[in-house]
């Protein structure tokens, strides 16, 4: 995470993009470092808010474009999966979105998302309230 750091806003808002895809990063750890560091906590919960965001999109867009299969298989999901997961997804419905931040459930709602073509307006709004709630989170506990 350090390597991150050293980039400062830049660094937030790559380790913030690729920490909402399937890698394991962690973009809090960086914002808290930059955050200590001195640098401004509002800017800082918005480069890591739109990183992470646009990390989620790229998610959608893939749910979205992608085929079936191919999604199954870059989340090592089987069929029986794949149903459980649209049938959680439908019935926690459209607010589920705003846990897209949480590790684990994160990437495969926002793929969800795409692949039910969920609207995109609602997608980001909620997507975005959960990931800015969960920085502004961060930065209090910091503060």
């Amino acid at each position: 995470m350090e390597y991150f750091t050293e980039f400062g806003y830049v660094g937030l808002f790559v380790a913030a993009f690729l920490a909402a895809t399937i890698l394991p990063l962690s973009s809090e750890i960086v914002l808290s470092a930059l955050l200590l560091s001195g640098l401004p906590p509002t800017a800082l919960v918005l480069v890591a808010t739109v990183g992470n965001v646009l990390g989620s999109l790229t998610n959608y867009a893939l749910g979205y474009w992608a085929g079936l299969a191919v999604i199954k298989k870059w989340l090592r999901m089987s069929d029986d999966d794949f149903n459980r997961a649209e049938q959680r997804f439908a019935k926690y419905g459209l607010l589920s979105l705003c846990f897209a931040w949480v590790p684990i459930i994160g990437d495969p709602l926002t793929v969800m998302a795409g692949i039910l073509r969920v609207r995109l307006r609602w997608f980001i709004l909620l997507v975005t309230l959960g990931k800015l709630f969960r920085y502004l989170v961060v930065i209090y506990l910091m503060t």
